[in-house]
């Protein structure tokens, strides 16, 4: 019987061959993502699991495994008076920054761990961009090839074939060249509901959303590091977060204002130099909030109100006119919500996937490279 908690449960924990440490690191970092970065109440879990399916022995210690973390440098105390010297009235241990990494590479692992590693340069645009990687593929010349596209030793290669090794003879038709696929630099800005419902009756909603964040940063970071990737979050309003804090996001008591988080998406892209740009939008509920002129905030989460709706729908629209295609996952079923998003994304000319919690990273993966490799055929 697994441990139940706030909604999460464990399924039965079964022992592989592995070191002590990495064992309980890799459940660790399951656990420290669930609780928002709540290491006590991490650890705490982590005991838990421990009497139940027996993780620890007296040789290795769920005190030795913390007293790991500290010494590899995933995790730090925190002093109130912020000396960091231990003079102050207590203290706690927070995730070091080697930990906040070590969860990003984590959630890349589990949501794009299909992924095959591509050829450099791996972007594709609709758009124009820097410059050109090679692709491993070659073809006849065509009249408007650059030269510099030519390839020596497969043209004479070609020559020898076609016209034979006794006299050197190069011709227009042996010339050869090589295709290149088109670098492109993209703006991106997730947006992420952080509104009641995405923790409402009792299913975790926020935890995978948490982890694709996680791992579309990691992996524009990592494999597109000239790229941009701007993460916010919208509630009642919106606000930027930084990728590091992505691990510590909690629901908050907010309705959801999609039109908040869309206006700063859109107020972020404006200033970004790169002509590609595009928002990703995941959420679980309907637009129940849009604050007015005034400063107050008209509510309403019964259905959809149509005050509302048209308000994301003119947004959809003006992000088309900047030409930012915006793509929503919907993690709910509910048709008359679907038919909202569809309409949405007419308005916008995007792109809508309608999906539960299982598949999510792969949809967003799927449409982020689709959005980024044109291929050059000269």
């Amino acid at each position: 019987m697994g441990v139940y908690k706030q909604g999460f449960v464990f399924a039965k924990f079964k022992k592989e061959k592995q070191d002590p440490f990495d064992q309980l690191f890799t459940i660790f970092k399951e656990l420290i993502t669930h609780t928002s970065g709540d290491f006590d109440e991490a650890i705490d879990w982590l005991r838990e699991l421990d009497k139940e399916y027996q993780l620890t022995s007296p040789k290795y210690t769920i005190e030795d495994f913390i007293e790991d973390l500290k010494k590899r440098g995933y995790i730090r105390e925190e002093f109130e008076d912020g000396a960091g010297d231990g003079s102050g009235d207590g203290s706690s241990i927070v995730m070091a920054a080697k930990l906040e990494q070590a969860l990003r590479k984590n959630a890349l692992e589990q949501i794009f761990g299909k992924l095959k590693k591509s050829q450099k340069g791996n972007h594709s645009t609709t758009k124009g961009g820097i410059s050109d990687d090679a692709s491993g593929d070659f073809r006849g010349y065509a009249f408007g090839d650059a030269i510099e596209q030519i390839s020596l030793t497969e043209s004479l290669k070609s020559a020898q074939i076609n016209n034979g090794i006794g006299d050197f003879n190069l011709q227009e038709r042996d010339l050869v060249v090589e295709e290149t696929y088109h670098k492109a630099q993209m703006s991106t800005v997730l947006m992420i509901d952080i509104s009641h419902s995405m923790i409402l009756y009792g299913e975790d909603r926020i935890t995978p959303a948490k982890k694709v964040a996680m791992a579309l940063a990691e992996l524009i970071t990592s494999r597109y590091p000239k790229d941009t990737l701007d993460v916010i979050v919208f509630g009642n309003d919106s606000w930027p977060i930084k990728i590091k804090d992505i691990p510590y996001l909690k629901v908050g008591p907010y309705h959801t204002n999609t039109v908040a988080g869309l206006q700063l998406a859109m107020d972020i892209l404006r200033r970004k130099r790169n002509s590609n740009k595009q928002i990703f939008m995941i959420t679980d509920g309907k637009p129940s909030c849009v604050r007015e002129q005034n400063g107050e905030y008209y509510k309403n989460s019964n259905g959809l109100d149509p005050y509302i709706v048209d308000k994301c729908y003119s947004m959809a629209g003006m992000a088309r006119k900047m030409q930012i295609p915006i793509t929503t996952f919907m993690i709910a079923q509910d048709y008359y919500l679907q038919h909202f998003i569809e309409e949405f994304t007419k308005a916008n000319k995007g792109k809508a996937f309608y999906t539960g919690i299982e598949g999510l990273g792969e949809m967003i993966l799927r449409d982020f490279e689709q959005n980024r490799i044109k291929r050059l055929k000269g």
